[in-house]
């Protein structure tokens, strides 16, 4: 069983082989795939959503491959396909009208960007409309992470009275939005699907098309959109009410795929995408002030970005939050805990080897210290090779992805909260704005972070936290035995960092920034 959806579960025999979508990956990518081949009596795969699919033919040809006898796949909603030759006939068929027409699709991008002007068009603000938030990201079936708290966090705030709640434009459901917000969910269309580059650059007429629909003729106060890879529907909805773009920039999608991804095959076109963009916003909002420096050596004027570094709701993310029911299933009298979908900037993999020191330089912490891991992601497989490597079984706990809405009662669970983030490979400033961080600061708890870039411009050592050499395990070893050793000083350390958050880095102080910055643009 080849599981993609973190999510669907399903009983399995004893005999049963299960792979995460990422193993199937390297299996393919390697050539062992072909030791799996005809190997098994069924082979099937779980998905969130059946229409969402990339590379459906190679896949479905891949799990034929495996099988001797059956394959299918279904997904979250409870959708089932056999794959048949019928299957395999129809998925080819489509393979190969796209596979022709991607020239002249190509062709026809490059022809719809150049008729966009290269700087922003004359524009009205009016803020007693509603504003529309656009989400066009293609990662579907989020449950939890950064990106989920950073779009609930501005959604929500600015669904707040006197103004209007906004119109969501999404094209998958984000958990923990406002229930008075209106909705709607565009799904790409079955296009290109085995060439998802194109994909998703045929999603741009797509999601233009029905956010018309969903508009209408009264125009938004403005356009809110979370940039995301190869998408321009918020310039050309701007265009179209003659209405402020607000971008929400957290971070070149291009650098992002070169470093963190795979390589793109349409490189340059992703790029000149990404500079239209940033061009013709009328405002930028950025986490991070390394970010607001690489868009001003791009010739993008420094007076509309506004450096907004991330939030938390700490209402939801507070000392109050009873994490009891959790805790008592770890046991320990110490747990130390980190939260993340486990980037490869995250650092995880940095933080068990220096658990793992930290346990083989003090034998007595083996049974009341625990590692508390929650959430998953790309770097859980070399995560969970480095704790086999140092025999922690027992010590470290995983928990697997968690909903959004549970983050604060595992949080609350443990005792020291770590952010063990680690510098960019390729030497370039690190950009990010940890949400975790600003979750971490308003529950109240000892924390030992990295000094790195906006972390440590948030974060005062032994003020608000415990900092640390970046990728330094050992430097990291050593600020976890402090604050283990020191429950005065992780009390201190938690209310200063609660009352930082408080003054600072709430989402509603972060949304009412972004609201005062675009009124003085227009004054």
């Amino acid at each position: 069983m080849i599981q993609h959806d973190p999510a669907c579960q399903k009983e399995l025999s004893p005999n049963a082989k299960k792979l995460s979508f990422h193993e199937l990956k390297s299996l393919v990518k390697s050539w062992r795939i072909l030791f799996h081949c005809f190997r098994y009596r069924e082979a099937a795969l779980l998905t969130y959503d059946l229409s969402l699919l990339s590379k459906p033919l190679l896949l479905a040809l891949t799990l034929k491959g495996l099988s001797f006898r059956k394959a299918y796949w279904s997904d979250r909603k409870g959708n089932y396909q056999t794959i048949t030759i019928r299957l395999l006939g129809a998925l080819f068929w489509q393979w190969a009208q796209d596979f022709l027409q991607k020239k002249s699709f190509l062709k026809s991008m490059v022809q719809t960007l150049e008729t966009f002007p290269k700087r922003p068009r004359q524009t009205q603000l009016d803020l007693s409309r509603r504003p529309v938030y656009l989400r066009t990201d293609f990662c579907f079936g989020l449950q939890s992470g950064g990106s989920i708290g950073h779009i609930a966090g501005v959604l929500n705030h600015l669904a707040l009275a006197p103004r209007q709640p906004p119109l969501f434009l999404t094209n998958d459901p984000i958990p923990t939005t406002s229930s008075n917000i209106e909705t709607y969910i565009i799904r790409p269309e079955r296009r290109f699907w085995d060439f998802i580059e194109l994909s998703s650059f045929a999603f741009n007429a797509t999601f233009f098309k029905k956010a018309v629909e969903y508009i209408g003729e009264n125009s938004p106060s403005f356009i809110y959109q979370r940039y995301s890879l190869n998408n321009f529907s918020g310039v050309e909805l701007s265009q179209r009410y003659r209405v402020p773009l607000v971008l929400e920039y957290n971070g070149s999608e291009v650098w992002v795929s070169r470093n963190w991804g795979g390589a793109l095959k349409y490189e340059k076109l992703s790029q000149n995408i990404e500079r239209q963009n940033l061009h013709s916003a009328n405002l930028i909002v950025v986490v991070s002030q390394p970010l607001k420096d690489e868009l001003t050596t791009l010739g993008i004027e420094s007076s509309k970005i506004l450096v907004n570094p991330n939030g938390v709701n700490p209402e939801i993310y507070s000392p109050s939050v009873n994490g009891s029911r959790i805790r008592e299933k770890i046991g320990s009298t110490i747990v130390l805990g980190f939260i993340g979908t486990f980037g490869k900037w995250h650092g995880a993999e940095v933080l068990v080897d220096s658990f793992g020191q930290l346990l083989q330089e003090n034998p007595g912490y083996k049974k009341n210290v625990k590692l508390f891991m929650i959430g998953d992601g790309l770097t859980m497989p070399l995560v969970k090779k480095k704790a086999a490597e140092w025999n922690l079984s027992e010590s470290v706990i995983f928990t697997g992805t968690v909903p959004q809405d549970q983050g604060p009662l595992y949080l609350a669970a443990c005792d020291i909260l770590v952010s063990p983030h680690v510098p960019n490979r390729d030497g370039s400033a690190f950009f990010g704005s940890p949400t975790k961080l600003f979750e971490y600061m308003a529950m109240g708890k000892g924390i030992v972070a990295s000094s790195l870039n906006q972390i440590s411009e948030i974060l005062r050592h032994d003020d608000s936290a415990w900092m640390v050499t970046p990728g330094d395990s050992k430097s990291l070893k050593n600020g976890l035995k402090t604050l283990i050793e020191d429950p005065a000083k992780r009390e201190r350390l938690g209310r200063t960092a609660r009352q930082e958050v408080l003054r600072h880095h709430t989402w509603s102080s972060h949304t009412q920034k972004i609201l005062d910055r675009l009124q003085d643009l227009y004054t």
